[in-house]
């Protein structure tokens, strides 16, 4: 029996069913384009209602315009957040430019913003009707139907407003002076009056006569150099009335002041008076900060400050002359000259410090008429800068370190910078770069001009281009990388050497 059982089931799982074939490829074709047609049926659908109207232009234009509709019904014209009659048709207008029914919306629109201006006007609701009244000219309502209604609210509102009494108020303003400065002074009074009846003649004379005196405080401030105060004065007068007769003279004279101020201004810098020419082009500045020769009068002055710094450090002023550099780097934090001068102090600071443990020990201030002697000796003997120790220049900067208020020893070295600048002449016409480098430094040191030294701190660096674009013709790669180096060093900015840079960089990669 147990046998019979076992039988059983195994005859039982033996009668389970093989799984069935499947489907062939050309089947799955015809199921997904069953599935295919019916999504395309479905999307059809919808597209007819509700999503349909979001998803489709057209439809969207029509559901804008009939919530424009019911707000225009409402009265709700215009509104901030795009809720309004105005914003409703003009965002169906984007979607559809040439769509008919946005377009005699907006018309309809602005006949309600004029009837509501009108009947705004009829209940004294002033500041209701003006804004009405600004739409409906905003939607290009026929102008003289806008005008009709303005016309009709300023009689009204002026009648409310008391004209006489305000009339009477900026007349006690211009009286005592208050002409600007709040809704109770003189002007601001008189366009109150002027805007609810133009034509009222003792509000235009008073107008005319408080201008006449504010241009006439703008001709003592430009006397007295307070061009803001000035300029102040003319834009108010320009913004109430353009065409007042006093005006184009006192512009004159304002535009007369400014060419006089910077005129004045280039001979203080001339003169050496460098804060009071920085006064004159930073009240310049105030009045049009896009005036160039102001600011180009400021790098000027920079530059002075600067060349003033590097002939302090010459005669080992190191306060000075710090003091003159922080404000050439005030009026030009990025220039040239000011970080020129500053490595022209750093030089001197170094040389000083040479100089000072040379001197050392003994009676220094005695030694001072012997370092002139061998000083007048070296130059006599041609040894200007060399050698170190024994020339003309090493000499007087060591009396220098020693005595540097000594007129002596700053005749001295007033009488050496000519020489200074021969050598450098000198050793350039001979093509010889290293000395005329020498004796460039040995100008910055004896204090020549910022100008001066930058022109041939210029002419050295083009002179080393010259070589360095001999020796890359010659293929000679390190003598030219070493020549832009020189360049470099001497005038970062000189024209060509970006350009000779980048060719030396293509080369260099060949």
């Amino acid at each position: 029996m147990v046998g019979d059982l076992r039988g059983l089931r195994f005859e039982t799982r033996d009668r389970t069913p093989a799984a069935g074939p499947r489907p062939s490829p050309t089947r799955w074709w015809w199921i997904a384009g069953f599935a295919l047609l019916s999504l395309l049926a479905l999307a059809t659908v919808l597209l007819r209602g509700p999503m349909g109207e979001r998803l489709w232009p057209q439809a969207r234009v029509h559901t804008l315009t009939g919530e424009a509709a019911q707000a225009l019904a409402r009265g709700h014209l215009t509104a901030a957040d795009g809720s309004g009659a105005r914003e409703l048709y003009e965002a169906a207008m984007a979607i559809d430019p040439d769509r008919v029914e946005p377009r005699a919306g907006l018309g309809r629109v602005a006949e309600a913003a004029l009837a509501q201006a009108a009947a705004a006007e009829r209940q004294g609701r002033f500041e209701q009707a003006h804004a009405h009244l600004r739409l409906a000219r905003e939607l290009s309502i026929p102008r003289a139907r806008a005008d009709a209604v303005a016309e009709r609210l300023r009689t009204r509102e002026a009648a409310a407003a008391g004209l006489d009494g305000l009339v009477s108020r900026a007349e006690a303003a211009r009286v005592a002076g208050r002409l600007e400065g709040g809704d109770q002074a003189a002007l601001p009074l008189y366009a109150r009056v002027l805007d609810l009846d133009p034509g009222r003649a003792d509000a235009l004379r008073g107008r005319e006569d408080a201008l006449s005196a504010l241009l006439e405080q703008a001709r003592r401030d430009l006397r007295q150099g307070d061009i803001a105060a000035a300029a102040a004065s003319i834009a108010t007068t320009r913004r109430y009335d353009a065409g007042h007769v006093d005006l184009p003279d006192t512009q004159a004279r304002f535009t007369e002041e400014l060419d006089a101020l910077r005129r004045r201004a280039d001979a203080d810098l001339e003169a050496g008076r460098v804060d009071t020419a920085v006064g004159a082009w930073q009240r310049l500045l105030q009045y049009d900060p896009d005036d160039a020769s102001a600011s180009e009068g400021l790098a000027r002055a920079a530059a002075a400050l600067a060349g003033r710094a590097q002939r302090l450090a010459a005669d080992f002023r190191f306060d000075d002359a710090e003091a003159a550099l922080a404000k050439a780097r005030a009026l030009a934090p990025d220039g040239a000259a000011a970080a020129s001068a500053q490595a022209a102090v750093d030089r001197a600071r170094r040389r000083h410090a040479q100089l000072q443990a040379a001197g050392s020990g003994g009676d220094r201030a005695g030694r001072v008429p012997e370092l002139l002697r061998q000083a007048a000796a070296a130059e006599a003997r041609g040894d200007l800068l060399t050698p170190p120790g024994e020339s003309a220049y090493d000499s007087l900067r060591m009396a220098q370190a020693i005595a540097p208020r000594d007129a002596t020893v700053r005749r001295a070295v007033e009488r050496l910078l000519p020489s200074a600048r021969d050598c450098f002449e000198r050793q350039l016409s001979a093509n010889d770069l290293a000395r005329a480098r020498r004796c460039l430094e040995a100008r910055d040191a004896l204090g020549d001009e910022a100008g001066a030294l930058a022109q041939s701190r210029r002419r050295l660096a083009q002179r080393w281009l010259a070589i360095g674009d001999e020796r890359l013709g010659a293929g000679e790669l390190e003598s030219a990388s070493a020549a832009l180096a020189s360049a470099l060093a001497l005038d970062p900015a000189s024209p060509g050497i970006e350009a000779f840079r980048q060719r030396l960089r293509v080369a260099s990669r060949e």
